[in-house]
């Protein structure tokens, strides 16, 4: 299998995680002009899966080093298995609530709250899980990252006060998939070896592995979960299975495509956590909130009218997490 061998290829790879992370709600906010979100997630997770079926045959079973993945999935023990499924289930309760919070209030907000907040907590949580990096630097990336996070909140408030847009019901839902979202990645990264991607250790899985076994997790608790935003959704009416099935081709494909280039991250993300480690591989990784932003205020004009103090804070926003990053990445070297 394929196997990242230094620690500067790493932070690569997770800057390619970043963008592929920080990316894919642009497929929602596409299939949104004529698409229900809670339509949308069910190609999006098909797309997960299928990326993760397609990089575990093949970067997951080339190459001399390391186990293949059927030999890996043959070998696994029964507590990796349900721990990296596990993950899968956490994850996807919280990015269904990203997903409404996205409808709700736009790129530029949902990302930054929402994956923000995750980034915070799941830099912490994964630290303590398994540490690895100079934990000052570390915390240091941490604190600037959570005032950046501040700073987009209060821009959001004021681009929308003396309008009927304003609702804490979209910040209040980010919150909530970010503190969820915050511990999907070490119940992934505890069924890996983090130490020996070469030769790991009998029962534990490889990072192709590993991501299959948590995109099953995404597939099948998407049947419950979304099951219950149709009937239940955070805004607008209910809405039937049957109306998937009247979905254009087109926007079938993009939903596929956003789940493809989530899970591409993913993929990129626990490849290089054996040399970044996962408490950087993952902080870095949610730096998505970045691109996202940017997306939502340069190419969706989702700030667009706002005061200039609006402006001032997300620039300001910009600046602290770009140097939070820095922090972080500086920590693992």
């Amino acid at each position: 299998m394929f196997i990242v061998q230094n620690y500067s290829l790493a932070i690569l790879f997770c800057f390619v995680t970043m963008l592929c992370w920080g990316s894919w709600g642009n497929t929602q906010k596409l299939a949104s002009k004529t698409w229900r979100y809670e339509y949308f997630y069910w190609d999006y997770v098909v797309g997960v899966l299928l990326f993760s079926i397609l990089s575990a045959f093949t970067l997951g079973s080339f190459g001399a080093e390391g186990r293949s993945f059927l030999a890996d999935l043959a070998q696994a023990a029964p507590v990796n298995l349900g721990s990296a499924f596990l993950g899968g289930v956490i994850f996807n309760a919280a990015n269904i609530l990203l997903a409404a919070a996205i409808a709700i209030c736009g790129l530029s907000v949902a990302f930054p709250v929402g994956i923000g907040l995750a980034l915070v907590l799941g830099v912490l949580v994964n630290y303590f899980g398994a540490a690895k990096g100079e934990p000052l630097y570390i915390f240091i990336g941490v604190a600037l990252i959570t005032v950046a996070i501040i700073l987009n909140g209060l821009a959001y408030k004021k681009a929308l006060v003396g309008t009927k847009k304003l609702s804490t019901k979209g910040i209040l839902i980010s919150i909530a998939a970010g503190v969820i979202m915050a511990f999907f990645y070490r119940f992934v990264a505890a069924s890996i070896d983090l130490e020996n991607f070469a030769s790991p250790a009998a029962g534990k899985l490889t990072p192709y592995t590993a991501v299959f076994i948590f995109a099953l997790g995404v597939f099948f608790s998407t049947f419950i979960f979304n099951t219950i935003a149709m009937k239940h959704p955070v805004e607008g009416d209910p809405i039937s299975i049957s109306g998937y099935f009247k979905g254009k081709s087109f926007t079938h494909f993009v939903g596929i495509l956003g789940g493809v280039i989530w899970c591409i991250g993913q993929s990129f993300s626990m490849i290089a956590s054996e040399k970044a480690g996962a408490a950087i591989s993952y902080g870095l990784g949610q730096g998505a909130t970045l691109v996202s932003a940017l997306w939502g205020i340069l190419i969706w004009k989702e700030f667009k009218g706002a005061p200039k103090v609006s402006n001032e804070l997300n620039i300001g926003m910009f600046i602290l997490f770009i140097i939070g990053l820095a922090f972080l990445i500086y920590a693992g070297a």
